[in-house]
C-alpha cells in the first residue's frame, strides 16, 4: 500500500511538472502626466501690444499613455482644460494648441485640441473649455515626455492669429 501511495504522488508530481504551462500575457502599463501651463501675452514670440496685451489663462494638460511590456508607447491620449482672462469684449477665440518649440521660439503646431473658431466662449473676458480624448501619435507623446519644455501651449485669437498668449510645458511635480 505504502508502495502504492508513493507511486501515485510521484505520478502525480510528474503529471504537473510536465502539464502544459499556460501563463496570462502581462498588459503593459497605462501611465497619466499632467503638466498645468501658466499663459501670457508677453510671454509670445513677439509679445503681444494690441487689444489682447495682458491677457492670460492655463491649460492643464493630462497626458494618458498605454506603454507595452518593453515600455514602448502603444498609445496616447491628451486631455486639455484651458482658462483664459482678460481678453477684450468680441474676442474670438481661433485656436489652442501645443507646438514643440522651446522658450522664445515659434515652431509648428505640434497637437491640435480640435477647438474650432467661437467654440471657446468669452463672457466679460473670460472663458473655459475642455477638450478630452485627443489622440497623440505615439512618437510625439514620447518627445512631450522627454523634454516637456522643448513644447509650448497657446490660445489663437482672430486678433492674433499666430498665438495671443502663450506658456511653456514643464515637467510635473
Amino acid at each position: 500500500m505504502t508502495r502504492l501511495f508513493v507511486f501515485i504522488v510521484g505520478l502525480s508530481v510528474l503529471a504537473v511538472g510536465c502539464a502544459d504551462s499556460t501563463s496570462t500575457p502581462s498588459q503593459g502599463t497605462t501611465t497619466t502626466s499632467t503638466f498645468t501651463v501658466p499663459m501670457s501675452s508677453a510671454n509670445e514670440i513677439p509679445p503681444i501690444t494690441n487689444a489682447d496685451a495682458g491677457s492670460s489663462g492655463t491649460a492643464i494638460i493630462t497626458l494618458i499613455v498605454s506603454k507595452d511590456d518593453s515600455g514602448a508607447i502603444t498609445s496616447a491620449t491628451m486631455n486639455f482644460q484651458i482658462s483664459v482672462t482678460g481678453l477684450p469684449a468680441g474676442t474670438t477665440v481661433t485656436d489652442a494648441h501645443i507646438h514643440n518649440g522651446a522658450a522664445g521660439v515659434n515652431a509648428g503646431v505640434y497637437v491640435a485640441t480640435t477647438l474650432t473658431p467661437g467654440e471657446l466662449v468669452i463672457t466679460n473676458g473670460s472663458g473655459t473649455i475642455t477638450k478630452n480624448g485627443i489622440n497623440v501619435p505615439a512618437d510625439k507623446a514620447a518627445a512631450i515626455l522627454a523634454n516637456p519644455a522643448g513644447h509650448y501651449f497657446n490660445v489663437h485669437t482672430a486678433l492674433n492669429p499666430n498665438g495671443a498668449m502663450r506658456g511653456q510645458l514643464s515637467r510635473p511635480a
